[in-house]
Formats: structure tokens, C-alpha cells, sequence
């Protein structure tokens, strides 16, 4: 059986309703549940939590999916504080021990001491942003994937805890275009194309 964390990161936060990736939580849970292959636990950053229950529910996992809208280029500063909160509290019990550098060669290993080898992550982002804006020469930017680019600190923070990637999926300009059914549709096939057994 595959065991799957689900974190909602969208936040309601001031003209937010966090609607989009709530429902995309809400997807994600149904697709999962009642698959017998598969048990699933999940969190949303705006109810409260255990930061011990939560980094059990790291341990636990095989497979962690986040859900985050993209705000000034980076998480939600909810989510952001979650992973702070959490990521302290599994110091040492089970998301990292260290940075993975010894006092003998502290020049060489930083990013070693992750604790959740073995595990994999998948990431979905929204933005109000278009998917040109990343492709097209010229624009904001720079040709740079949402992975490479704005996202590229957030795949390093789980490559520190040991988790290996699985292929992302954006939604973009969810604000000024959204397109909920077709964004649905095309999330549902992305996760038969990575969880389904052909």
C-alpha cells in the first residue's frame, strides 16, 4: 500500500480565498480514497495542527504532495511558516539530523543529513501568472521553468530532507483566465500518468 501526505498551502489571506488549491486538495483526497493501493492523510494550513503529528505524518508517508498558490514569487507566508514549524520540530526525529557537513571537511556534504530517503514529493503551483511568462523569450521570466526558476529553492529544501521529485504540474493564470474544469481534467491525468499501473 502507497501512503500519501497531501498539504494544502493556499491560504485565505486578504483578496484570497484559497478556493483553487482547496479544490485541488479536495481532488486529490477523492482521487486517492477508496483505492485500496493507497491510504492518504492530509493538511490544510489554515486549520490548526501538531507540529508533531505533522512530521509523524512525514515519516509516514510515501509520497508527499503540496499544493501551493505562488504570491510574490514565493509560498504563502502560512505554508512558509508551517514548513518552518514542522521542519524544526522533525530536527533530529525523522526530516533531518544535520546539514550533513562534519567538523573534520566542513567544506564538502552540505545538504547530506535529510532523514527521508527513499520518499518522493510532488509539487503543484497556481499563479496568476501565464505559462508564457516562463516560455516565450523577452518575458518576466527570462525563459526559466517555474522548477528552475521561482521554485528552485523550494526542490532544494526537499532535496535536503532526502525526498527524490516527481514531475510537477502549474496551473497558470488562474486569476484573470481560470479554467477550473480543464485544470482539473489535466491534474487527474497527471496523477493516473504517476500513481496508475498500466
Amino acid at each position: 500500500m502507497k501512503k500519501i501526505f497531501v498539504i494544502n498551502g493556499g491560504q485565505v489571506f486578504g483578496h484570497s480565498g484559497g478556493k483553487f488549491n482547496k479544490t485541488l486538495l479536495d481532488t486529490t483526497v477523492g482521487y486517492f480514497t477508496g483505492k485500496e493501493e493507497f491510504d492518504i492523510r492530509a493538511t490544510d494550513v489554515n486549520d490548526e495542527y501538531d507540529p508533531k503529528q505533522e512530521v509523524e505524518n512525514y515519516k509516514w508517508a510515501d509520497v508527499i504532495i503540496y499544493h501551493t498558490p505562488i504570491w510574490w514569487f514565493q509560498l504563502p507566508h502560512g505554508f512558509k511558516q508551517y514548513i518552518d514549524v514542522v521542519f524544526t520540530e522533525g530536527h533530529e526525529n525523522g526530516i533531518y539530523k544535520s546539514d550533513g557537513r562534519s567538523a573534520a571537511n566542513p567544506q564538502i556534504n552540505y545538504g547530506t543529513g535529510g532523514m527521508l530517503h527513499g520518499k518522493q514529493y510532488l509539487l503543484t503551483t497556481s499563479w496568476n501568472a501565464p505559462s508564457t511568462a516562463f516560455t516565450l523569450p523577452g518575458e518576466f521570466f527570462n525563459e526559466k521553468s517555474v522548477d528552475e526558476g521561482p521554485l528552485f529553492g523550494f526542490h532544494r529544501m526537499n532535496a535536503f530532507t532526502g525526498m527524490e521529485p516527481l514531475q510537477s504540474i502549474h496551473f497558470h493564470d488562474v486569476e484573470k483566465n481560470a479554467d477550473i474544469p480543464t485544470d482539473l481534467k489535466r491534474y487527474k491525468a497527471h496523477l493516473d500518468k504517476l500513481f496508475v499501473k498500466n
